[in-house]
């Protein structure tokens, strides 16, 4: 029986691209796995054509002799593989093509065994005052850095390290299971190919050491709650000579005493005496850069009444721009009268009309007579 043309296997045009034959060779590859389908005969051997073909077309050089002599180009030693001798060693680098990205093995392994250092994370708090300004301080973080009596190689001066025996250079070793043959990582060389037969005696053959590293930080004005910094290449050395980790640092700002933030905002309140709020006056306030502000409190000024200070809020990163402070007035009533004050609160009681001196308070209490009277019809 003829074969199916490798572009209909994975349903692609004869002109698409690497990217787009991975993507379909994902999508088929996954839909008729044979551990999705057991016992499933026919899923089998579709599989094995999807992956036959995916292994043509993704090399180049075999995709321009496909093109150009179709299945001929792989007949009679031609340099194919039919499906029915399908090699798993090729299925096993497709597999890393499908899943590294996620499983975290795609780029992890370098010459040597050389792998990429971890990322730390250091948290930093400030003060508000900080996220206005913005800071230059320096941290000290416990990390490692390449070894420098073997310069990140692992191996003691004056040797190399040598081919592995057991998987003879290639970092990875096979073993049958059923149907499928599984890759996995040497056990004796951890996939680097080479082994260190005679280890750093400073580093033990990691080719890094622990050690503490002062880093200068600059904060940015305007930053805000759970703020991030990447350093990079401050994070943990590789291993064997491999390139570093980044470090990020998470930025916290503490409680402070007198404003509250929202984004670039501040909010403040501020007690007022009922003297001030009935006749009027006017109060000072800090504000988050420093500087003092004079509020004029409006005769009848009544208790939540909000002042906005515009342009006296926060700092906006990278802007020269900046929010506004919020001021929120509480109206305090009086404690501890004298007997005098307390004659001259309730003459003050009795020469007005309430009406006039607290509407909203008879407002209220008229809306609740008139609740009574409905009440009792």
């Amino acid at each position: 029986m003829d074969k199916i043309d490798y572009y209909e296997l994975l349903e692609c045009s004869r002109d698409a691209d690497g990217e787009t034959l991975k993507k379909a060779y994902r999508k088929l590859a996954m839909q008729h796995h044979p551990d999705r389908n057991p016992g499933d005969e026919a899923a089998e051997h579709k599989f094995k054509e999807i992956n036959e073909a995916y292994d043509v077309l993704k090399d180049p050089d075999k995709r321009a002799a496909y093109d150009r002599y179709g299945h001929a180009a792989f007949e009679n030693g031609g340099g194919g593989r039919g499906a029915s001798d399908f090699g798993f060693g090729g299925f096993a680098d497709i597999f890393d093509e499908m899943f590294g990205e996620f499983t975290g093995r795609r780029g992890q392994g370098g010459a040597n065994g050389a792998t990429r250092g971890s990322d730390l994370r250091y948290n930093m708090q400030i003060t508000l005052e900080e996220a206005f300004h913005g800071r230059q301080t320096t941290i000290k973080v416990p990390s490692s850095a390449p070894c420098e009596e073997c310069e990140g190689s692992g191996a003691e001066k004056g040797s190399k390290p040598v081919t592995c025996g057991t998987c003879h250079g290639r970092g990875k070793v096979r073993a049958s299971q059923g149907f499928f043959t599984i890759e996995r990582a040497c056990p004796t060389c951890q996939g680097a190919g080479k082994v260190i037969e005679k280890p750093c005696r400073v580093c033990q053959g990691a080719g890094r050491v622990r050690k503490e590293k002062t880093l200068a930080v600059n904060i940015p004005a305007g930053v805000e709650e759970g703020t991030r910094i990447r350093l990079t290449g401050e994070g943990e050395a590789g291993l064997r000579g491999g390139p570093s980790g980044d470090l990020y640092i998470f930025l916290s700002i503490a409680p402070h005493r007198l404003f509250q933030r929202d984004g670039a905002n501040v909010y403040c309140r501020v007690p007022i005496s009922m003297s001030s709020a009935a006749l009027g006056g006017s109060f000072e306030v800090p504000c988050v850069d420093g500087t003092k502000a004079r509020v004029a409190v409006p005769a009848g000024t009544q208790s939540g009444h909000q002042f906005r200070l515009k342009g006296k809020g926060m700092s906006v990163m990278r802007s020269a721009a900046r929010g506004d402070m919020y001021i929120q007035a509480a109206v305090e009533t009086p404690m501890n009268l004298t007997k005098k004050q307390k004659e001259l609160l309730a003459e003050f009681d009795k020469a007005g009309k309430r009406e006039q001196t607290s509407p909203e308070t008879e407002g209220f209490f008229a809306k609740i007579r008139e609740l009574w009277d409905d009440l009792r019809e």
